[in-house]
C-alpha cells in the first residue's frame, strides 16, 4: 500500500511538473509573439497560435491574459529566439528552438545534452539545411466546404498542400506565409483545433531500436529544459 501510494505520489508530482513547464513555454510563446506583432491575436497569427497551445496545455485563461498583460507591460522580459543545431548519436542531425533572456545558460544547458548523451553541439548552418520550416494547421474536414474549391481558394494564400487523417485536414504553407493562410482561415470563419510552426527533415535515417532509444534520451532531456520551445530531428519514427 505505501510504495502504490508514493508511485501514485510521483506520477502526480511529474504531471504538475511537465504543466509547469508547458505553461513556462507557452508563456514565452506569447512574449515573443507580442514583441512581434502586438498584444490583439485578431491581428497577430503567431500570438493566436501560442493561445492555442496554451489551451492544448490546459493553461487557464487567467494565466494567458496575465502572459499577455506581462508582456505587454515595460518591465517584460526580453525573450530571444535562438535555434542550436548538432546531432544526436548515430549521426541524427537536431534542431533545438529555444526562448531565452540568457543565451550564455541556455546554450551552456543545451551543449552539456549533446555531450552527456552522445551527441555533439554544431555550429550555425550546420544542419539547418536539412529542414524546412512550414505552417501547419489542423481544421476539421466539414468546416471545408468543397474540398477542391476550398483548396483553390486557399492556394491564393500560401496553402502547398492539404493531407486528410481521420476527420481533419492538416494544412501546409511555407513559414513566410502563415499569417496569410492564418487570416484566410479567419476571414472563412474557420478555427483550427491546432496550429504550429514545424520544422520538417528532407531526409530520415532509419535506426535500429537500441539506437532509436539512445536518440530518443537525448530528446527528452532536452525538452526537460525550460528554455527549450521544441526539438526536431532526421531519425525515421515509422514502423
Amino acid at each position: 500500500m505505501g510504495r502504490a501510494f508514493e508511485y501514485r505520489k510521483a506520477r502526480k508530482m511529474k504531471r504538475w511538473a511537465n504543466m509547469a513547464k508547458s505553461f513556462t513555454r507557452v508563456g514565452r510563446e506569447i512574449a515573443i509573439a507580442v514583441k512581434e506583432g502586438g498584444g490583439d491575436p485578431e491581428y497577430n497569427p503567431r500570438l493566436r497560435m501560442a493561445i492555442q497551445n496554451g489551451k492544448a496545455a490546459n493553461m487557464p485563461k487567467s494565466n494567458i491574459d496575465n502572459a499577455i498583460a506581462k508582456a505587454l507591460g515595460k518591465d517584460s522580459a526580453n525573450y530571444a529566439e535562438i535555434v542550436y543545431e548538432g546531432y544526436a548519436p548515430h549521426g541524427i542531425a537536431v534542431l533545438v528552438e529555444t526562448a531565452t533572456d540568457n543565451s550564455t545558460r541556455t546554450v551552456a544547458n543545451v551543449r552539456h545534452v549533446f555531450s552527456k548523451y552522445g551527441g555533439s553541439l554544431g555550429t550555425s548552418g550546420s544542419v539547418d539545411y536539412m529542414f524546412s520550416r512550414k505552417g501547419i494547421f489542423t481544421i476539421k474536414k466539414d468546416t471545408a466546404g468543397d474540398l477542391e474549391e476550398f483548396e483553390f481558394e486557399m492556394i491564393d494564400h500560401g496553402l502547398e498542400e492539404i493531407k486528410p487523417e481521420d476527420d481533419d485536414l492538416l494544412l501546409f504553407c511555407d513559414f513566410a506565409d502563415y499569417g496569410s493562410l492564418s487570416k484566410a482561415l479567419d476571414d472563412k470563419s474557420i478555427e483550427p483545433s491546432e496550429s504550429k510552426l514545424d520544422r520538417i527533415p528532407s531526409i530520415h535515417k532509419k535506426l535500429n531500436d537500441e539506437q532509436v532509444e539512445e536518440v530518443i534520451k537525448l530528446i527528452e532531456k532536452m525538452e526537460e529544459d525550460e528554455d527549450v520551445l521544441q526539438v526536431f530531428h532526421t531519425m525515421d519514427m515509422e514502423e
